[in-house]
C-alpha cells in the first residue's frame, strides 16, 4: 500500500466511524486533493464533510480551530506546509495554547496535516521542513510518519488520551507527510489491514536493529538511512536505524536505550542544522544519562544552512543522501577521515 492510499483509508474510516469528522482544504473535494490523498471522499461523504476552501490559509485554518473548539474533528489539509506559514497564528497561538489557558476545559481535537520539508525542483519557498518549528511549542502534537503503516496508524484514532493517534487527541497535532513518499509502496501487515489499526502518538520504532551505530531520523530520511545502513553491513558495520514517528512528544527512551548498546549516535533530517530536531535529540542525551555511554561525539545530518536551491545540481547537494549518512558513520567509529 502505498502512503497516499493509507492516508485515504485512515480518513475513510474514522469519517465512517465518527460523523464528527470532516476534511476541508484547497482542492480536497472535487479535485480530489492536489496530491490525490482525499481522492473518492467527496463522492463518498458528500460536500457537507469534503470542503473546498478558498486559498486563504489563515480562513480556512481559523475555522477549524474554532469547529473544533465548538466540539467537531475537522481534519485541515494544507496543500504544503509552507503555505501554513500564513496560518501560524491559528496553529500556534488559537490551537496549541486554548486547551491549556482553558484549565483543560477546552479540547482542540483538530489536524492539520499536508506535504512537510523539499519535493523536487519546488525552490526555496515550496522546501521548508517545519518539523523544529512545531515541535518546540507546548501544547501541539507533532507527527513526521515515514510508511504506510505510519500514515494509517498515526492518523487515526484511539480512545483515551494517554495513546491517542491524531484524530481522536483532545490536542491539535500537525501532521507532517512527504510529498516524496506519498506513492513509495510498503507491505502491509495483517494488523495494518485492519478497521482498528492504531499506533501511539510518542513511540518511535527501531526500523533497523544494529550494534555499532544508531541512525535516527524521521519521514523519507528513514529510508536513506535504511540505505546506508544497508551499504555499512556489506562493509562489516552494524547500523541501527531508528523511525521516530513522533516529534512532539519524543521518544527520547528508544533512543537512549540504543545508544546504550551502539556506544554511537548519528541524527539524520531535511531541516536547517540550526536549532533542529537533531539538535533537540543531542541535547537530551548528552544532559541526560546517554552521556556516559558514548564513545564518539554525536553526529547531526541536516539539510544544507541555505534556502532551498532550485537548480537541480545544488539541490542534490543541499540535502542529506546514503553516501552522506555512510560517510558520517564511518568517522563516528573512527574508520575514515
Amino acid at each position: 500500500m502505498t502512503c497516499r492510499d493509507a492516508l485515504n483509508q485512515a480518513m475513510e474510516e474514522e469519517m465512517l466511524r465518527d460523523e464528527n469528522v470532516f476534511i476541508m482544504g484547497e482542492e480536497v473535494a472535487r479535485y480530489n486533493g492536489a496530491y490525490k490523498v482525499t481522492k473518492g471522499l467527496m463522492d463518498k461523504f458528500g460536500e457537507r464533510r469534503v470542503i473546498d476552501t478558498p486559498i486563504t490559509e489563515m480562513g480556512f485554518a481559523g475555522m477549524a480551530v474554532g469547529a473544533a473548539l465548538a466540539g467537531l474533528r475537522p481534519i485541515c489539509e494544507f496543500m504544503t506546509f509552507n503555505f501554513a506559514m500564513q496560518a501560524i497564528d491559528q496553529i500556534v497561538n488559537s490551537a496549541g495554547k486554548t486547551y491549556y489557558m482553558s484549565g483543560g476545559n477546552v479540547p482542540c481535537p483538530v489536524v492539520f496535516r499536508g506535504p512537510n520539508g523539499a519535493a523536487a525542483g519546488v525552490a526555496a519557498q515550496h522546501s521548508q521542513d517545519y518539523a523544529a518549528w512545531y515541535g518546540s511549542i507546548p501544547g501541539l502534537k507533532v507527527v513526521s510518519p515515514w510508511s504506510a503503516e505510519d500514515c494509517k496508524g498515526l492518523l487515526k484514532v484511539r480512545p483515551g488520551r494517554d495513546a491517542a493517534a491524531a484524530i481522536r487527541d483532545p490536542n491539535p497535532v500537525v501532521f507532517l507527510e512527504n510529498e516524496m513518499m506519498y506513492g513509495v509502496s510498503f507491505p502491509m501487515s495483517q494488523a495494518a489491514q485492519s478497521d482498528d489499526f492504531l499506533l501511539p502518538i510518542g513511540k518511535a520504532k527501531v526500523e533497523k536493529e544494529g550494534t555499532d551505530v544508531t541512525i535516527v531520523a524521521h519521514s523519507i530520511m528513514v529510508s536513506r538511512s535504511l540505505d546506508a545502513a544497508a551499504q555499512l553491513e556489506k562493509e562489516g558495520i552494524s547500523a541501527e536505524v531508528i523511525n521516530m514517528r513522533s516529534i512532539r512528544p519524543l521518544d527520547i527512551d528508544t533512543i537512549l536505550k540504543s545508544v546504550k548498546k551502539t556506544n554511537r549516535l548519528i541524527t539524520v533530517e531535511g531541516g536547517f542544522p540550526a536549532f533542529g530536531v537533531g539538535s533537540e535529540i543531542c541535547a537530551q542525551i548528552v544532559e541526560g544519562e546517554g552521556f556516559d555511554y558514548l564513545d564518539a561525539p554525536v553526529e547531526r545530518i541536516t539539510g544544507a544552512d541555505v534556502p532551498t536551491p532550485y537548480a537541480t545540481n545544488l539541490e542534490a547537494l543541499a540535502f542529506p543522501d546514503a553516501p552522506l549518512i555512510v560517510k558520517v558513520a564511518k568517522r563516528s567509529l573512527y574508520r575514515a577521515k
